[in-house]
């Protein structure tokens, strides 16, 4: 693949020579694919996320809601990979969208990629906090606050983050690989003993899955997905960035997506297809349904070493999206948006260290500010957060998703029109009614008021303008460089 070569350099200051290089060649598709399932926290969505969405969704109908997210996820992969093996860039969608749109577009993207991941950090920092913190307090008696186990569990990240990509990825392969087999395990014991009320196919009847709300229970099935686009971030640090996207995208959506519909069909069984929201309703949380089926499915031994785990599924999930906005950040930096420090790279690990320790600031601060202003850290903090977080990200979707039309109007590259111009269109049309959906709904899916919900739905246009403004400075004070945003970087 060919580089533009005609780039002003990333700073005209005198001084020494600063590495902006990623440690080429480092990920295979293996591992590429393991960042992914760590960022989806499949364990957490599980235990935490499809419980609620089944209780204010469409019950027993939500394992089919998954398969239904699942392809139109894959539907729009077809266009995404497609344009992903013509631009390798670590900017992800920003990137994208800078090619299909123009510059002005990208850094309009940029900003709301930024938003979408560094908020999501923020929520999952609550989340993870609260959970460790009762969890100690549970099985030893330790009071330690949220914050405490928050601001701890982020300054190992930081460390990893500033570490080799490849370090991390070993460490989010022993936990993918544990939190699979337990849930996995606890599936096949409910299973093995015929569930409550035998085994049955009532998840996947069409009258089922149009029962209750499933416009919400849907909502809750995409937001379950976030993390697989990721994939194209690690682009110039993959060993064969052609080859390897694809297969990592696609399998991180295939594993993710079977793994969701297949644990949760067993859990509707567990509880009984009939019971299943009346039992999550009458539990005083409804995030205890994956323990309570585990207690009486495998016992309470299982149900603490499921616990552990739980833990350690939203902490993988923190690494993951540490690394990945890491490298929007680099990416802005690298390429004029953001202060070009950003864009240096560790002289020994080849890690957006820069970028790295700027988002552990920045949630540091903001988990201090929720802890000193006494918010729920799951109720406000994660649910505000990450469902924000899940606006981006589909709007991230459907911008790259004409991106990717405009990207082949003339020349579809070798692909042929399905891939490259109608599956494309298809994905608008169905993250677009997803969009919508979320938008008109985002008051149920935080819990917040009116009010709060609509200034927060507000920050999404702020920080497209914010970007806007930033790519239009980079066009008048350096043109060239606008020019090549989004470029090929190998």
């Amino acid at each position: 693949m060919q580089v533009m070569n005609a780039v002003e350099p990333p700073c005209s200051d005198a001084g020494p020579v600063r590495s902006t290089d990623l440690r080429r060649a480092s990920l295979g598709a293996g591992v590429i694919t393991l960042l992914v399932i760590s960022a989806a926290s499949p364990l957490s969505v599980v235990a935490g996320g499809f419980p609620i969405g089944m209780m204010l969704g469409n019950g027993a109908g939500t394992p089919a809601l998954v398969l239904a997210a699942l392809l139109v996820l894959l539907v729009f992969a077809a266009g995404y990979t497609a344009m992903a093996t013509c631009v390798t860039n670590a900017g992800g969608f920003y990137a994208m969208i800078a090619r299909g749109w123009g510059g002005h577009a990208g850094g309009a993207a940029a900003m709301v990629a930024v938003l979408g991941y560094v908020t999501l950090q923020f929520g999952l920092y609550g989340l993870l906090g609260a959970v460790t913190s009762e969890a100690l307090e549970a099985q030893f008696g330790l009071a330690v606050p949220w914050w405490g186990c928050a601001l701890a569990a982020m300054a190992s990240v930081a460390v990893l983050g500033y570490r080799q990509i490849d370090f991390s990825a070993r460490i989010l392969a022993v936990f993918v690989v544990a939190e699979y087999a337990v849930v996995l395990l606890l599936d096949v014991l409910i299973l093995h003993k015929g569930g409550a009320q035998g085994i049955d196919l009532r998840s996947f009847d069409p009258q089922v899955i149009a029962s209750g709300n499933p416009f919400i229970g849907l909502l809750f099935c995409f937001a379950a997905f976030i993390g697989f686009e990721s994939t194209t971030i690690y682009s110039e640090e993959a060993k064969n960035p052609q080859r390897s996207i694809p297969i990592a995208t696609y399998g991180a959506l295939l594993l993710v997506g079977s793994f969701y519909s297949f644990s949760l069909w067993c859990l509707v069984l567990g509880a009984g297809s009939g019971d299943v929201v009346a039992r999550i309703t009458a539990l005083h949380d409804p995030t205890q349904l994956l323990y309570v089926m585990s207690d009486g499915y495998a016992g309470a031994h299982f149900t603490s070493l499921l616990r552990g785990m739980f833990i350690a599924s939203i902490y993988a999930g923190l690494i993951a999206f540490h690394n990945s906005t890491a490298r929007y950040f680099y990416a802005m930096g690298r390429e004029g948006l953001l202060p070009a420090w950003l864009g240096w790279t560790h002289p020994r690990h080849k890690s957006p260290h820069a970028a790295s320790v700027l988002q552990s600031v920045l949630c540091a601060v903001v988990v201090a500010a929720f802890a000193v202003v006494g918010a729920d850290p799951v109720l406000t903090q994660f649910a505000w957060l990450s469902n924000l977080a899940t606006i981006c990200l589909l709007v991230l979707m459907i911008a790259t998703a004409v991106a990717v039309l405009r990207f082949f109007r003339t020349d579809t590259r070798g692909y042929g029109p399905l891939r490259a111009r109608v599956m494309p269109a298809l994905s608008i049309l169905g993250l677009a009614l997803v969009l919508v959906l979320a938008v008109r709904n985002f008051h149920v899916l935080t819990g917040a008021s009116g009010l709060i919900s609509a200034a927060l739905l507000l920050l999404v246009p702020v920080a497209g303008v914010a970007g806007y403004l930033l790519a239009r400075r980079l066009a008048r004070t350096h043109p060239l460089r606008f020019a090549n945003l989004g470029r090929d970087r190998i």
